[in-house]
Parts: C-alpha cells; structure tokens; sequence
C-alpha cells in the first residue's frame, strides 16, 4: 500500500475531489500554503493499493491544470522594491505528488 501527498492550486481541489469519489478513492483534504506565491493550496492525502497508484496520479494529472499567473517582481524578490519593475507572468498549478511507502494501515 502507498499513500500519496498531493499538492494542488485550490482552484483544482473541488473537482479534483470529486473525481477521486467517482474514481473509488478514499482522501483526506488539508488546507495548505503555497511557499512560492503563499497562495491557497490544498493537500490531499489518498490512501491507495499499489497496484491503483497509477490510476490514481493520472485522475490527479488530468484534473490538476498549470496557468498562468502575474505577480510583481517585488512580490518575489523584496530587495527589488525599488524598482518600478512591471509584472512577470510565471506558471502557477499543476500538482506535485509525493508517494510514500505504508508500513501499516488500520480503519476504526
């Protein structure tokens, strides 16, 4: 058995979880924060058979989606406020999955 740390944008969260219900997966949803853009993130926690992983990371793939998004320069490097710097457009979503080996798992 595996359990799967998936990161993703909360723009992605609620459908996400939605196809995880009608995919036969069982999560547990975290409110979190994003380090680089300290915006709201979601982490689930999926428990999964190890043979279903890879059913599982592409129900992830394909309802986790990349965009674009502007920020300010001074937003990502604070020494740069004095400059009159204009917005850069970076690539924000996705997921970013980590899987993790179950030693034991027990219901109540």
């Amino acid at each position: 058995m595996k359990v799967i740390l998936a990161i993703v944008q909360d723009k992605d969260s609620q459908v996400l979880q939605e196809k995880l219900v009608k995919g036969g997966f069982r999560s547990t949803k975290l409110p979190s924060t994003g380090g680089f853009l300290k915006a709201g993130n979601c982490t689930f926690i999926i428990g999964v058979e190890d043979e279903k992983v890879d059913i599982a990371l592409e129900v992830i793939r394909k309802n986790c989606h990349t965009r674009s998004q502007y920020v300010t320069p001074t937003f990502l490097m604070p020494e740069a406020a004095s400059s009159l710097a204009e917005p850069i457009q970076v690539q924000v979503g996705g997921a970013t999955c980590f899987i993790l080996p179950v030693e034991k798992f027990v219901r109540f």
